[in-house]
């Protein structure tokens, strides 16, 4: 019986790119989908909760801190679940 051979993964700075351009993009090019539909929701929701508790004249960033928050743990998510799938087949592909 031979080896099974890995599917490549794709490049962690386009999953990067992906994820920064667009919310949970990233996880879907990880191929988790749910990760990411559990990501936007709580971007959604925690955006909602802090624009609804935040005072009048705040930022959009400020209004919405709880959903960038979150962004930004998805961006940092998915890029090092890529390097991570990356650097794995890299390491099998040498030996």
């Amino acid at each position: 019986m031979g080896k099974l051979k890995a599917a490549r993964p794709v490049h962690p700075y386009i999953v990067l790119a992906a994820a920064v351009l667009l919310p949970c993009a990233g996880q879907v090019l990880n191929r988790m989908p749910t990760r990411a539909l559990i990501m936007l929701f709580f971007m959604l929701s925690l955006g909602f909760v802090t624009m609804q508790l935040a005072p009048p004249g705040r930022s959009f960033v400020g209004s919405h801190a709880g959903g960038v928050f979150v962004y930004a743990i998805a961006v940092m998510d998915a890029y090092m679940l890529a390097r991570y799938r990356w650097e794995m087949f890299r390491a099998r592909a040498a030996v």
